[in-house]
């Protein structure tokens, strides 16, 4: 349920509803073909191929994912990362199997041998996981159930107004929102959040149908003006997590 602050922020800019969605988490990798292949294989989704990049669309439950081309390089840990759900053992180990077998590999972030979830990257180095099964926040998310990042409680409440989705998780300064529809959960760590060191490679896509007035709630909100883009504009969140919004 939506109180307070943000159903005075509703009211101000759109009086009945919202009109922004979470279109993709976007990526910048070297080779977008490679990346965009591995991960519609991984997910049984198709490609889209777009300007200088590619889109593996999701849905109204699951998150798509972007993939655009960039020669920078990964300063820091990356901020965010997704997580994969399994419905058994043998579909956890399939999972694993398949990504293998796609070009990814295994990673070692110091996680315990007798963890419940593996731990991957993808062909450009972004990591995931596949969590096993019996995950009860996972449940019902489906196959892609979640994308972590790093981040302040601040962080998950300005994305809770932002994208008008409730508040699921609130505990020791973790947070996450899920769509009212269900599916991919969004979710920040709590402090200690390590410093940014650049541009972040990965970031939230976001698209509505009234650009001009969802940047000025987003200000409102506590996001900040980073750039002009010839199709939207490039603002950041509370933590100074850069995201896109384009006309959609």
């Amino acid at each position: 349920m939506v109180t307070g602050r943000s159903s005075w922020v509703r009211s101000r800019f759109y009086g009945a509803g919202m009109a922004l969605r979470l279109q993709a988490v976007t990526f910048e990798v070297a080779d977008v073909s490679v990346v965009a292949a591995f991960w519609a294989e991984l997910l049984d989704r198709q490609v889209l191929a777009e300007p200088g990049g590619a889109l593996v669309p999701g849905d109204h439950r699951q998150v798509g994912l972007r993939f655009v081309t960039s020669d920078t390089e990964q300063l820091g840990p990356r901020r965010l990362h997704l997580h994969l759900t399994s419905n058994g053992p043998a579909d956890q180990q399939r999972t694993v199997e398949t990504a293998l077998d796609l070009g990814g590999r295994h990673l070692d972030v110091g996680q315990e041998p007798d963890a419940d979830y593996v731990v991957l990257a993808d062909p450009d180095g972004n990591a995931f996981c596949v969590i096993g099964p019996g995950n009860g926040f996972l449940a019902g998310t489906g196959y892609l159930g979640e994308v972590t990042c790093d981040g302040t409680r601040d962080v998950g409440l300005f994305w809770r107004d932002a994208l008008d989705w409730p508040l699921v998780w609130d505990q020791n300064q973790e947070t996450a929102v899920q769509s009212p529809l269900g599916g991919t959960k969004v979710s920040w760590g709590g402090p200690p959040v390590e410093p940014k060191h650049g541009r972040n490679r990965q970031r939230f896509d976001l698209v509505t149908t009234d650009p001009s007035s969802e940047a000025e709630r987003l200000l409102w909100l506590g996001a900040t003006h980073r750039a002009d883009l010839f199709d939207g504009v490039e603002l950041a969140d509370p933590d100074g997590n850069e995201f896109g919004l384009r006309a959609g």
